[in-house]
């Protein structure tokens, strides 16, 4: 089954950063490497959910005209508010996926260590509901760890076996190493997927 809220709002209740997001070098050089693969230097409106305390999403709001953060445990949205404070393009709040979804579309989705919290019900509809709010041309990033934990429904190669399989989606990054895997998808659009030398007129 879908890995319950208890667990999050607990895990926050223990300690300000439980997964190290802001001091360990591993979540710094993968939130860089993140960054470096998004193949657009500036997207419309994205979309993050399960933010966390904002560590990544203060590093997407630079890239984002706008940027919706959804995050499920109250007391990570407090401080990400606070990471995140005098980012006014930012519209950060509490919201769970797949039951909850921000109205509208979007050109940068990004799906950072969550899709191993769901069981196949959650997984399919999350899936479902992030395919069907692409733009055309819109990205698609996911990035998950890769070793096996007691509260992951399933390993991080397993979600990215699914995102390979999805209709409609080119895989434009593929990036795997022992600890983690990162996948960047594009929804084509009437020119079909292109990369970035393609888009600047290189190849």
């Amino acid at each position: 089954m879908t890995l319950g809220a208890t667990y999050f709002d607990d895990a926050y209740a223990r300690s300000g950063d439980p997964w190290g997001f802001r001091t360990r070098w591993y979540e710094r050089r993968k939130r860089a490497l993140t960054l470096a693969s998004l193949p657009r230097e500036r997207y419309r409106r994205g979309f993050e959910p399960g933010c966390s305390i904002g560590a990544l999403t203060r590093m997407l709001a630079a890239r984002c005209d706008s940027l919706v953060a959804w995050e499920g445990a109250e007391t990570a949205v407090v401080r990400a508010q606070e990471h995140l404070r005098g980012a006014e393009h930012v519209h950060l709040a509490q919201g769970r996926i797949p039951q909850d979804w921000p109205s509208g579309d979007f050109d940068l989705v990004v799906l950072s260590e969550l899709l191993y919290y769901f069981d196949g019900t959650d997984l399919d509809a999350v899936l479902s509901r992030t395919v069907s709010a692409l733009r055309p041309g819109a990205t698609l990033l996911a990035v998950h760890w890769r070793h096996e934990v007691v509260e992951h429904v399933r390993t991080g190669d397993d979600v990215h076996a699914a995102l390979g399989s999805l209709p409609g989606l080119v895989r434009v990054v593929g990036h795997v190493e022992t600890d983690f895997v990162l996948d960047v998808f594009e929804a084509p659009g009437p020119g079909g997927a292109r990369s970035v030398a393609q888009r600047e007129g290189l190849a």
